[in-house]
């Protein structure tokens, strides 16, 4: 960097070279130790120091591209040899670890290895305990229980008496998420999803997007052309996932919350 486009501040080089400013002071003092470069060079801006190459520097530098030149050649020649381009290869895993890192993909696929544990089932009564607890637990850590709520919590059961369904995720024989999907009488929307939780302990494993698309699946086959839920932006996560699920924003319902400032519909044309 200091060969090709003269003084630096240690900034400037961290930035050019990829490393971190610790890094790059640490290998400046080595080389300053060697007599390569130069440092606390004159600038015009008086508070910012530079680094430059000193004499020794600049004749080191000259050996250098010497020998790269020998190298380069070296290479293009093994190149001609060789059946596959080596170099255009590193640069597309380089684009691939760009677009999403080893670390991201090796989570998406523990994601997927996991979600094939999930088993989702339809409601029983014996699950009641299940469905109350999870999210109740949900919304005591981020709002208020609210009338609403302990009517569709404490009576399940009206909710598949109307007609509706609910879903219970299950990860390793246990209940961990649970959504349900409630019939509206609405000249828009044939039903509602509602109640989605999911245990703290089982997020990060898809749940939330394997009941949700459970959710699709069921409102299709009991004839539905349009699903509505009501949330709050608090809940980040939560919208992502239905935004990813195809949820678009709409306005206009009365809500029985006091929370919700956001409603969602999904067309299932």
């Amino acid at each position: 960097v200091l060969s090709d486009k003269g003084e630096k501040t240690i900034t400037q080089i961290a930035d050019e070279i990829g490393h971190s400013q610790p890094s790059v002071t640490k290998i400046i003092k080595e080389m300053k130790k060697t007599g390569l470069v130069a440092t606390h060079l004159k600038s015009n801006d008086k508070r910012t120091n530079l680094v430059g190459l000193s004499k020794s520097g600049l004749k080191l530098t000259e050996e250098i591209k010497t020998v790269l030149h020998d190298i380069n050649n070296a290479m293009v020649n093994m190149q001609k040899e060789a059946n596959h381009n080596l170099w255009e290869t590193l640069n597309e895993w380089e684009f691939l670890f760009g677009q999403k890192s080893l670390l991201r993909r090796v989570i998406e696929e523990r994601k997927i290895r996991e979600s094939k544990e999930v088993k989702i089932v339809r409601y029983e009564h014996k699950y009641h305990s299940a469905f109350k607890s999870l999210n109740e637990e949900w919304i005591s850590k981020y709002f208020v229980m609210e009338a609403s709520d302990y009517k569709s919590l404490d009576h399940p059961q009206d909710i598949l008496d109307d007609g509706g369904e609910i879903l219970v995720a299950f990860y390793k024989n246990e209940p961990v998420g649970v959504c349900a999907l409630i019939k509206m009488d609405d000249p828009d929307y044939d039903c509602e999803m509602a109640k989605m939780a999911v245990s703290p302990k089982a997020q990060g494993k898809s749940i939330g997007w394997l009941l949700g698309e459970a959710i699709k699946k069921t409102a299709k086959e009991m004839g539905a052309s349009a699903i509505y839920l009501e949330s709050n932006t608090k809940l980040t996560p939560a919208i992502n996932l239905y935004y990813k699920m195809g949820f678009q924003k709409v306005a206009g319902r009365s809500t029985p919350y006091d929370r919700c400032n956001i409603q969602m519909a999904l067309s299932l044309k």
